[in-house]
Order: C-alpha cells, then structure tokens, then sequence
C-alpha cells in the first residue's frame, strides 16, 4: 500500500473522531491536531516498540499493536493516572515500515482498535519507509490525566519504613509470550490512589526486570529497596529468582506505601497483591535471601 493510500484510509478511519472523541476538535489530516483537555495538568509518555527487540517477526498485527499501545497506557498506570475520554486523553503514534510492508492498513486499524479499547483517540501521527528487510518500528505518545485526588504518583517518595509490594506474578514474560497480551493496570493503580492516598508514596512499572526498576526508585527516593527474595511472586514457569527478577516486560506495578498500610491479598479488581520488601537507608536495590544481600541493581533491560 502507497503511503498515499495509507493516509487516505487513515483519514476515513478518522473521520467521526471529533463526533466520538468531543475534546478532539480536529483530529488528523492537518499538520497538526487540536485537542482541547479540561483543565489540570497532564500525564504525557512516549515508548517504542521494534521488531527483534520487543517482538518477534512473524508476531500477529494486532498483537504488535496492541502492545505497542499498551506499554504506554502501563506508564499512565503506574502515575495512578487514566487517559480515556473523561480525562481527555489522546495519543499520537508513528511508523517505520519497511519497503514492501504488506499489513499496513491492518496495522493502522489494530493501532486505533487498541486506543479505543483503552478509552483515547490516535490524533495524528507519522509514516516513513526504512530498509527493505529491515525492522518494523512503532512509537505511541500518550497524554492522560492524573488521579483527581491523589495526583501523580512518582518515583520519588519512597522513604524509610516504606512497605514495598508488588501486584501480579513476575518472571518469564517474552519467553511465554505473557508480553503481548499483559494487562495494564489502570484500574488497580486508579484503586490504590483512591484506597491509600498520600500513603502511596512511589510507584514504578515493571517493564526493564523489578531489580532494575525499583533501583530506579531507590535512587529517585535517596533511599535503598530490600526485595525479600522469598517473597517475590512468581510465574509457575519461572526456574530461577534472579533471572525473573531481571527478566523484565512484567508490566505489574512496584510500590512504595506507608508501614502498616494494610493492603489486601487482591485488589477489587482481582489483581493480586504482594508484600516483597522494604524501604531502608541507602542506596541501590538487594535481593535478600536467610539474611544474605546480593545486588540487584542491574538485573534487568539496559537499552543502549
């Protein structure tokens, strides 16, 4: 398909927008699209997604596109945020395709039956052609809305004597294919807010390996994250700790909340929720294990 032709479908795909999305006033087809949000700050966040590194080819379209939409819509969650149409919510998603790509117009059509799927518009967005044989590459931008009451949830209110749970299971997600169809969890993040409200100090998404990304809120906080390796919720196919921890595309959320918070086994939502370490003095991340440390500082994703 002619890029040409792309745009042309992409504009009948669009067309409603404004009737379906009120606060899109004009969606694409100019240089760029008006969004009038309410009020407030906004929650912006941008990922990619490239074949070889976060898929692998030969993956279903709709597939690729969902989880191209959905690593994004995960960073909303893990700020305790939302962006569906009551937020005002609205992303913007670009393509690299390579010469001769033959599932673009289905690919298109997967991109915005996922941003509907999650409550938002796709307003506008970019295509180019890369190499022939070359690799598919998505970038989503999403903007939502932060909780009303609680606010943006960040990395760094971690403090000592901070509990630290996370939600789901751990381990093992690209080698399952659990990457390409994990939930976000905007409902359990939204739940938390509501629940614990300043109580909830910090939240991170897993999706670089848990030891990787609570480092990262120990390091926001100027603080030091002890993970209970015993503790550490698991997947059934998982064989060894450390790899799970490091494996990274979990896609749960790690969090920091007040002593004695009293959070329950699940969520409403069914979510499961585990205590797995504490908030100390120090720096960095450790798997403890009969009272010995081990770093776990970089057991995870390095991109460069």
């Amino acid at each position: 398909m002619r890029e040409s032709d792309l745009h042309n479908h992409l504009y009948t795909l669009t067309s409603d927008m404004s009737v379906r999305w009120p606060h899109v006033l004009t969606g694409p087809g100019d240089d760029c699209a008006v969004v009038a949000p309410p009020r407030g700050s906004l929650l912006v966040t941008v990922d990619q997604l490239i074949e070889g590194r976060h898929f692998d080819t030969g993956t279903p379209v709709n597939l690729i596109a969902r989880k191209a939409i959905a690593r994004s819509v995960s960073d909303i969650a893990a700020m305790g945020g939302n962006a569906n149409a009551e937020a005002g919510g609205w992303a913007l998603a670009t393509g690299i395709l390579p010469t001769g790509y033959p599932h673009a117009r289905e690919l298109t059509d997967a991109l915005h039956h996922w941003a509907a799927h999650w409550g938002f518009p796709i307003v506008g967005g970019d295509i180019a052609s890369g190499e022939e044989g070359g690799p598919l590459s998505l970038t989503v931008t999403i903007a939502g809305r932060p909780h009303p009451i609680r606010g943006p949830v960040l990395r760094s209110g971690a403090r000592p004597g901070d509990e630290v749970w996370v939600t789901g299971r751990i381990g093992n997600s690209l080698a399952s294919g659990r990457h390409l169809a994990f939930e976000p969890r905007l409902t359990t993040g939204a739940w938390l807010c509501r629940s614990l409200g300043e109580r909830l100090h910090a939240m991170i998404d897993v999706s670089d390996g848990l030891g990787r990304d609570a480092a990262r809120v120990a390091r926001a906080s100027g603080s030091r994250i002890e993970l209970d390796g015993p503790l550490v919720p698991l997947h059934a196919d998982v064989t060894h700790l450390h790899t799970a921890v490091g494996d990274g595309e979990d896609y749960e959320l790690c969090l920091c909340v007040s002593p004695g918070a009293g959070l329950p086994a699940r969520a409403p939502d069914g979510v499961e929720l585990t205590r797995i370490g504490r908030v100390v003095a120090g720096s960095g991340c450790a798997i403890v294990i009969d009272g010995v440390a081990s770093d776990a500082s970089e057991l995870g994703w390095d991109h460069q």
